[in-house]
């Protein structure tokens, strides 16, 4: 892998960049914090070939969503629970704007 193959990839929302450390770093939290996201399931970070756990953008922005509820008094495995509903219905309305989108009109225009 290249150089410009490695920056190009840090756009990509699901490329694993983060360790462990610069992840709790960038969202003010403990890496006990990140580990505890993880053995509830809410993220499954990537591991290194030295078995290092890396975050992807996307899974810091789940985190980050998660630490905002336990800050105001949510127990973290609920807010996990939370967090993956919301994640959820998040793919469930993109899914229906685009069934929307693609629908034909029936046979005398309308869309009954």
């Amino acid at each position: 892998m290249t150089a410009e193959d490695t920056f190009s990839r840090l756009d990509d929302d699901d490329y694993p960049a983060y360790t462990m450390g610069r992840a709790a770093e960038m969202l003010g939290t403990t890496q006990g914090f990140l580990r505890a996201i993880g053995e509830a399931r809410l993220i499954t970070p990537l591991r290194s070939e030295g078995g290092h756990r890396r975050y992807s953008r996307y899974q810091l922005r789940i985190a980050a969503r998660a630490r905002e509820l336990v800050d105001h008094g949510t127990p973290i495995e609920a807010a996990c629970r939370i967090v993956i509903l919301e994640d959820q219905l998040e793919d469930a309305r993109r899914i229906n704007e685009q069934l929307r989108k693609d629908r034909l009109p029936g046979p005398e225009g309308d869309d009954a």
